[in-house]
């Protein structure tokens, strides 16, 4: 303790520049719950009354949060091992409904114009034209806790962090990806072009406050909203207990949303093991989802001209 002490001094005597002990936020986290980015029609408010939530989560508890959509014909809910965690996030004591708390309908304040352009409230058109229309997640390139802001799915939501004094890894269960945190950086141009686009952080007291930007241009992310070259983020962590992160968000961008959005999670210590989460989709999925496009235009087209012969 004695020698520690010595090197943490400088010739002047006094205290190196670093975080405070209570910053260490070096352990394997989960930020696994029912909760979800945006609020649901089943509640009016950001908190939750222990009836709503209630309601919410009885249906959901046979599939560890998850609950049978009407249009899974194939049982993918049923089938896939589910883990969302012991409920709807508990933040203080209250019953969260989103993640997002402002806006006050927590909702993603969208531009009209991208909200048309990105057909935002309409059902989803697939398209198996090329590699590049499927999804991100699918081509195992992003994932919900590896990008800014960290997000929750249905599985895999354990997260590692790992400091060093001029660093801080980030690593996401899915995918195991690593996001690598410079402290003491500048922030200035970012080069667009990376999936997680570049992190720098600093320290304010015991929070370490990270900014993102540099997104590839037109990223359509897994956790439902899409960002830009244009976009920011900032990531306020903050050790709030023995066993407890408490992790603030914002996203600005006014090219796509007509403010900016903010939010607030909960990360819960974990003392399990987080192993490898192989995505294979990328390599092997792929061709036999093109392969299966290919194969009902086909058939579309041997129907219709059956038809035209019929006529």
């Amino acid at each position: 303790m004695i020698l520690g002490a010595a090197l943490g001094l400088t010739a002047t005597g006094a205290v190196a520049a670093g975080p405070p002990p209570q910053a260490d936020l070096t352990g394997t986290w989960s930020n696994a719950w029912y909760t979800q980015l945006q609020r649901p029609k089943e509640f009016k408010a950001l908190i939750a009354t222990p009836e709503e939530a209630e309601a919410y989560e009885a249906p959901r508890r046979a599939l560890n949060g998850m609950i049978v959509a009407k249009d899974d014909v194939l049982g993918q809910e049923e089938a896939e091992f589910n883990d969302m965690g012991p409920g709807l996030a508990r933040i203080r004591g209250e019953i969260r409904s989103s993640w997002i708390t402002e806006p006050a309908d927590g909702r993603i304040p969208w531009r009209e114009d991208v909200k048309t352009a990105l057909r935002i409230g309409q059902p989803r058109v697939e398209a198996y034209d090329h590699v590049e229309q499927r999804p991100s997640d699918e081509r195992c390139l992003t994932a919900r806790g590896a990008g800014a802001p960290i997000l929750n799915s249905p599985d895999t939501n354990f997260i590692q962090v790992v400091q060093t004094a001029d660093h801080v890894v980030i690593v996401s269960e899915k995918n195991h990806d690593a996001r690598i945190v410079r402290l003491g950086a500048a922030i200035g141009p970012v080069a667009p072009g990376g999936w997680m686009g570049a992190s720098v952080g600093r320290w304010e007291g015991a929070t370490l406050v990270v900014t993102t930007q540099g997104f590839r241009p037109g990223l359509t992310r897994t956790n439902g909203y899409t960002v830009s070259d244009k976009t920011r983020v900032t990531e306020r962590f903050t050790r709030t207990g023995p066993r407890e992160i408490t992790y603030l968000f914002e996203v600005e961008d006014p090219t796509l949303y007509t403010q900016v959005w903010r939010g607030e999670m909960v990360f819960r210590k974990e003392e399990a093991a987080m192993y490898e989460y192989a995505c294979h989709e990328g390599n092997y999925a792929l061709p036999s989802i093109l392969a299966g496009a290919r194969q009902a235009e086909q058939a579309a087209a041997t129907a219709a001209a059956g038809t035209a012969t019929a006529k």
